[in-house]
């Protein structure tokens, strides 16, 4: 089933890594900036339809959405499987992987794949049921990482983390009430960090899964961060230790 792929960076990323999975982007024909003609030479070299469309058609092809001029009729690959995950764990030398234990809201799913690109991890992986899930709204926020890193929403998270751990993967988990500090435990190698949801944390379940649970030193009265900017302090430390030492 298609879907409307909507904001700049999305589309473009889609039109640059999947362009067979676009059947037409639609542009807003009243500008006419550097920006959305970079879309629509991409999409006519890849054979792609333009279609020049007024903002109100945009609006209702993409409805409370902040579609930046752009709206791409898009179809999203099948979601990778457990399967998928663990043959690229055991693929690769010193995976780093993120996972999301309870996060719903798409735009924080979405700053957490751009996040987790950027500090070069495997993959993100998250609950299929009662999680946020790869919505046009979290492609948008994920600003074109939802078409490189592989997003794998698995059946039994802590089933997942067991097979993970059987693979060498080291699993570290974060809580507030946790007693060793981030920056105390090592965190080169195989690894994958867990976050729950702001303000509920993780499930039990999930937590007793972890080998280690460290907790975020904070100041200033902060007892919380949002979950992508939690997610950026962990991984970034351990790309940090990864290129420097845990010291």
């Amino acid at each position: 089933m298609s879907e409307q792929l909507h904001g700049i960076n999305a589309v473009e990323s889609a039109l640059r890594n999947d362009p067979e999975r676009i059947k037409v982007v639609w542009l807003d024909a009243a500008r006419d900036d550097h920006r959305l003609r970079t879309l629509a030479v991409l999409a006519e070299a890849a054979g792609i339809a333009v279609q020049r469309t007024s903002k109100k058609a945009l609006d209702r092809r993409a409805p409370d959405a902040r579609h930046q001029g752009v709206v791409a009729d898009y179809q999203p690959p099948p979601a990778p499987s457990e399967g998928d995950l663990l043959d690229l764990v055991e693929a690769a030398r010193e995976p780093l992987l993120l996972v999301l234990d309870g996060v719903t809201d798409p735009h924080n799913l979405g700053a957490c794949l751009r996040t987790a690109a950027a500090a070069g991890a495997l993959a993100v992986v998250a609950p299929r049921d009662r999680a946020a899930s790869l919505t046009p709204a979290a492609r948008k926020a994920a600003s074109g990482a939802a078409e490189r890193l592989p997003f794998v929403p698995v059946t039994n998270l802590v089933r997942t983390l067991e097979a993970l751990k059987s693979r060498g993967v080291w699993v570290v988990g974060t809580a507030g009430d946790a007693g060793q500090s981030l920056y105390e435990q090592d965190l080169r190698g195989a690894r994958a960090i867990v976050l729950g949801a702001e303000g509920e944390g993780l499930r039990r379940l999930t937590r007793e899964a972890c080998d280690h649970v460290v907790h975020i030193p904070m100041r200033g009265g902060v007892e919380s961060l949002n979950v992508s900017v939690a997610a950026g302090v962990c991984l970034f430390e351990a790309v940090r230790q990864s290129v420097m030492g845990s010291g």
